[in-house]
C-alpha cells in the first residue's frame, strides 16, 4: 500500500467478539460465533491454510518463473507450512493477442510438479501490479491496456500512488467495460483452469490480484471503492467463474475486494453466483507500509476485522486473506503486531499467505541463509491442516507456546496437526478414544465418529 490512502476507520464492534460463552457451557463451533463458514476439502474436513507468497516478478518472456526453483518448497514444507500462491502474469501467458505461450504454461506446471512433491496446496493468482507492463510493472498485457490518451506520471517512491494515476484509472475502466476485453480475460482464465483444473496441487484461483478502478470526481475513496465493487467487480467475478467453471467445476474461486477495504472499509462486492467462493481479502495498514511501527492503540486490527467480516458473514463464504506482512518486520512494536495479527486471522479465516516467500531482506520471509526474518517466525505456529469433524474451539497462545484443538471426529477422515521446527521441542497429548502418529513434524489423529477429541501441543520456552 502508498501513503496515497486516506485512513478511514469504522469503530463498530463484532459481538462475536465481545461475548464469552458461560464457563461451564461448551463452545459454541467458530461458524456458529462468527457465522463464516470455514474452508473444506472433497472429505469435507475442515481446512486450515497457511503459507507465503510465491513470485518471480523480475523475469519475463523465456526467463519467466526461473527465480523460483524446487528449494522454496522444500523449505515451506520444512518450516511447518502447505500453502503457496502463485503469481501468473496474463502478460506472460498472453503476450500477443490470442497467442498463449506453451512455454509458460510448461514452466507453471513445473512449478505446480515442485508444489505436489512436497505436499504444498497451490492458489494460482492472476496478478497484477499497476495494472501492467504499459506502466512499468507486471498483469495484464500492453495490447489489453487503454487510456484514452490520459496522462501517467511515474511515482517511483511511491508505486502504490500511481493507481490514481488517470492513465491507470481509465485502463481498469476499459478492463472491465469493454466487451471484447471481457472475453479476452475469460478466455485467458479458461485457458489456465483447462490446463490445470486437474493437477493435484491445485487448490483454486485468485481471479485477480488488488483490483482497483476510476475514482470519479468528487467521490471520496471509500465511496469509490464500494461502487467499483458493486458495479464493475461484482459483474467481473461472475463472468470469470462461468469462464472457469466451463473447464473445472471443483476448485475454489478467490474473490478480492479493492486494497480499500484494509482502511476498515466494508466492501461492495455482490453476490458471486458460484458454489465455491472465497473472500480473498489483504491485509496491510497504510501507516506501516510506509515505514510506521505498529501502534496498538490505533485500534487498526479491530477495525480491519469488523470490516472484513461482514461480507463473508452475508453471503456465507470462507475467508483466506491473500497477502500481509509488514515491510520493516525490525521495529520495536513488531513482535506484538504478529502477535495479534495471529490472533485476529484465526479467529474468522481459514487461514493466509504471507507475503513473500524469498530469501534476502524487505519482505522476505527468509534471510540469504534461509533463516526466518525477524519475527517472521511467529508465524510457524502449531496448526491443524484438516480437522476431519465440527470443530469446536482451534487456539494457539503465543507467550504460552500451547496450541489446543476440540472437535468432534466425523464420519471419516484423518485430522493433521503441523509442528514448525522452531526454537524447542513441541509435546502432544491426545484426550479422547483415537489413534495418534507422529513423524517428525506431522501428527495424524484417526477417530471415531461421535467421539470428542481434544489436542493439546506444548512447547518448550524460546532459547
Amino acid at each position: 500500500m502508498g501513503s496515497v490512502l486516506t485512513s478511514i476507520v469504522t469503530s463498530f464492534v463484532l459481538a462475536a467478539g465481545a461475548l464469552a460463552p458461560a464457563a461451564d457451557a461448551r463452545p459454541a463451533p467458530p461458524e456458529q460465533r462468527t457465522g463464516i463458514p470455514r474452508l473444506t476439502d472433497d472429505e469435507g474436513r475442515t481446512l486450515t491454510l497457511r503459507g507465503w507468497n510465491v513470485e518471480d516478478k523480475a523475469n519475463r518472456g523465456d526467463q519467466a518463473l526461473t527465480a523460483i526453483t524446487e528449494k522454496h518448497f522444500r523449505d515451506l514444507r520444512a518450516k511447518g507450512f502447505g500453502f503457496a500462491r502463485l503469481l501468473v502474469f496474463w502478460d506472460d501467458l498472453e503476450p500477443r493477442r490470442g497467442h498463449y505461450s506453451a512455454g509458460y504454461l510448461r514452466k507453471i506446471e513445473r512449478v505446480l510438479d515442485w508444489a505436489r512433491k512436497y505436499d504444498i496446496q497451490v492458489l494460482l493468482d492472476a496478478h497484477q501490479d499497476v495494472f501492467g507492463p504499459a506502466f512499468g510493472h507486471r498483469g495484464i498485457p500492453a495490447w489489453a491496456t487503454r487510456t484514452d490518451g490520459l496522462p501517467f506520471t511515474p511515482h517511483p517512491e511511491d508505486w502504490f500512488a500511481e493507481y490514481f494515476e488517470p492513465a491507470v484509472q481509465r485502463a481498469f475502466t476499459h478492463l472491465y467495460e469493454d466487451p471484447d476485453l471481457q472475453r479476452a480475460q475469460a478466455r485467458m482464465w479458461q485457458v489456465l483452469a483447462e490446463r490445470f483444473g486437474r493437477h493435484p496441487a491445485v487448490l483454486g484461483y485468485d481471479l485477480i490480484n488488488e483490483p482497483m478502478g476510476e475514482v470519479r470526481e468528487g467521490e471520496d475513496l471509500a465511496t469509490a471503492a464500494r461502487r467499483i465493487e458493486a458495479r464493475q467487480l461484482t459483474p467481473m467475478y461472475n463472468r470469470l467463474a462461468r469462464a472457469v467453471r466451463a473447464a473445472d467445476r471443483t476448485n475454489w474461486l478467490f474473490v478480492e475486494p479493492t486494497p480499500v477495504v484494509g482502511e476498515g472499509v466494508p466492501t461492495g462486492l455482490g453476490a458471486i453466483r458460484d458454489h465455491r467462493t472465497v473472500y480473498a481479502p489483504h491485509f496491510y495498514n497504510t501507516a506501516m507500509e510506509a515505514g510506521a511501527d505498529y501502534d496498538p492503540s490505533a485500534g487498526w486490527i479491530e477495525s480491519y476485522e469488523a470490516a472484513v467480516t461482514a461480507y463473508p458473514r452475508q453471503r456465507h463464504i470462507p475467508v483466506v486473506v491473500g497477502e500481509w506482512g509488514p515491510l520493516n518486520n525490525r521495529l520495536p512494536m513488531m513482535g506484538r503486531f504478529y502477535r495479534d495479527a495471529m490472533t485476529s486471522l484465526s479467529r474468522y479465516t481459514s487461514g493466509w499467505a504471507g507475503y513473500v516467500w524469498c530469501y534476502g531482506d524487505g519482505y522476505c520471509a527468509l534471510d540469504e541463509n534461509g533463516a526466518f526474518a525477524a519475527n517472521k517466525d511467529r508465524t510457524a505456529t502449531p496448526y491443524a491442516p484438516a480437522v476431519a469433524g465440527t470443530v469446536h474451539s482451534d487456539t494457539y497462545d503465543d507467550s504460552t507456546r500451547v496450541y489446543r484443538l476440540s472437535y468432534t471426529a466425523g464420519r471419516r477422515g484423518t485430522t493433521e496437526i503441523s509442528l514448525p521446527p522452531t526454537a524447542g521441542r513441541w509435546r502432544v497429548s491426545v484426550d479422547g478414544r483415537a489413534e495418534v502418529r507422529r513423524h517428525g513434524g506431522e501428527v495424524r489423529i484417526e477417530a471415531r465418529k461421535g467421539a470428542r477429541v481434544t489436542v493439546t501441543v506444548t512447547g518448550t520456552a524460546r532459547g
